[in-house]
């Protein structure tokens, strides 16, 4: 009887042991995962904060950091017209590939535009601030919409859904691009304005 508790408590201290390690395995294999994955986000991170943010598509992908997700997967550098050569570069040092013309599948390099709405013209239908990726395009249902130039990124996604037509691409150093400017003050209100009340 002895010698059969006695084998009882070897098995349970051998089952003991074995699921000790077992979960020390588990745990081993999950901060791996955990730290793998911490790396790739960091690597994504890197890709992503190298390309220009227009959230234009033409890479084939949504938005800057889908096509950051792929190229960290494998895919290639060299789709992001508007990042040009410079971006092209950047990715290359950075995924360790060598350099690669831009892919004209996906587009050319070409100088930077910014939308233009001719505001005459325009009828408030609001698809363009639906589709702007980057809410630079301001304006209300059935009243005049503008873009705030600081904010396009050239994307083009506007001028498509445009049912009058009334978006213009231009260069973003282009002095037509219509301006104004905040009005003069004077007296007490300039006054005012001055001391921040």
């Amino acid at each position: 009887m002895l010698l059969l508790i006695d084998q009882v408590f070897i098995q349970l201290g051998i089952a003991f042991v074995g699921a000790l390690l077992f979960w020390r395995l588990l745990l081993n294999i999950y901060v791996l995962l955990v730290t793998q994955t911490a790396r790739q986000k960091s690597f994504i991170d890197k890709i992503n904060r190298c390309l220009p943010q227009t959230q234009c598509g033409q890479c084939g992908y949504e938005g800057c950091r889908p096509y950051a997700k792929a190229i960290a997967n494998g895919d290639a550098i060299n789709r992001c017209p508007p990042g040009g050569n410079e971006t092209i570069l950047k990715l290359a040092q950075l995924a360790n590939e060598p350099l690669a013309r831009l892919d004209p599948a996906h587009g050319n390099i070409a100088p930077l535009l910014v939308a233009v709405i001719r505001e005459d013209e325009c009828i408030g239908c609001t698809k363009c601030i639906v589709a702007c990726p980057v809410d630079a395009i301001i304006g209300g249902p059935k009243l005049m919409h503008t873009v705030i130039e600081s904010e396009c990124t050239g994307c083009d996604l506007c001028v498509d859904p445009c049912p009058v037509d009334c978006i213009d691409m231009i260069n973003s150093t282009d002095k037509s691009i219509p301006t104004w400017t905040l009005p003069t003050t004077s007296g007490a209100l300039a006054t005012q304005l001055e001391a921040g009340s």
